[in-house]
């Protein structure tokens, strides 16, 4: 007789699952909050992890005086602690209609994920919110802890179904009305926008979020095998554009393609966070596991 066991997400199997769920996300900057968690920040706490002395003051708690230097000095001194705090993780995932192409979204919902468990597993609080114009189709999941939430993460994810033509900064800034917390914004999206997201970054820099942007590209998207005389159409704008000598476009796609690559990288870093861009033709592990550990994004 055998046995099967089933899966618990379409989006991967159980796995790499299995192997996600060991690794850990590894911010820049210790960005917490004062509830407890597996964080350890530089504020006084109550975790058995020794820091350092302080003066006593009036008022202080009289348990954590050190009496052996009170006896040697004469004079009270504090015993302060690291405290354990609790990081949030948002995931921000782009579903607006330009991600519905060779399988961005779905990578893009794998990811997603995948960060998320990483932080579910290590007692971090983590939401989720979705970018499109589908209002049949759920856009938040609310900041929650705990492993018992991996469900239901995975099961918002697996529904949303994306389209609609919301840009990814006008996104980050209606996500930043509900968010309350510091920590870590993950956004995933291909960046192809017309607007500015050097404000968004500013915003979400400012409410103590580190951001770390992971840009999806299509593998056509990334060398394009286009020839002869073409018309284009915006996926979400539907406007058009003829062109006539494909190869000169090519160079000029290109230029703008590392362009803006290079421009959001140097937005998150000099925001202290972190950016890389992957293809949707690579496989969840090859991007986990060789490119993101690789970069000390996660630890294994």
């Amino acid at each position: 007789m055998t046995s099967t066991t089933s899966q618990l997400t379409t989006l991967f199997d159980n796995v790499t699952l299995n192997q996600i769920a060991r690794m850990r996300l590894r911010p820049n900057r210790r960005l917490t909050n004062r509830a407890r968690g597996e964080h350890l920040s530089g504020k006084g706490g109550s975790s058995t992890d020794f820091a350092d002395f302080r003066d006593y003051v009036a008022g202080d708690d009289l348990r954590y005086v050190d009496w052996n230097i009170f006896a040697r000095l004469r004079r009270p001194y504090i015993k302060q602690f690291q405290h354990e705090e609790e990081m949030h993780v948002v995931l921000l995932v782009d579903a607006s209609t330009s991600m519905l192409f060779e399988d961005k979204m779905l990578r893009a919902k794998q990811l997603a994920a995948a960060f998320g468990i990483m932080g579910l597993q290590n007692v971090e609080r983590v939401s989720a919110y979705a970018i499109h114009a589908r209002q049949d189709q759920p856009w938040m999941l609310p900041p929650g802890a705990g492993r018992t939430r991996i469900r239901k993460l995975l099961k918002f994810l697996e529904d949303v179904e994306g389209g609609g033509d919301i840009p990814i900064e006008k996104a980050i800034e209606t996500m930043l009305r509900f968010h309350r917390g510091r920590g870590i914004a993950i956004i995933l999206s291909d960046f192809l926008t017309f607007g500015d997201v050097s404000r968004p970054m500013n915003l979400l820099y400012s409410a103590g979020l580190e951001v770390w942007g992971l840009q999806v590209l299509a593998e056509s998207e990334i060398n394009p095998n286009v020839q002869g005389d073409l018309r284009f159409v915006d996926s979400e704008t539907q406007e058009t554009l003829d062109i006539t000598n494909a190869s000169e476009l090519l160079n000029v796609y290109q230029d703008q393609r590392i362009w803006l690559q290079d421009a959001l990288h140097s937005m998150c870093r000099s925001r202290q966070g972190r950016f890389m861009s992957v293809s949707s033709g690579m496989t969840l592990p090859t991007i986990l596991f060789e490119h993101l550990c690789r970069q000390g994004w996660i630890l294994r």
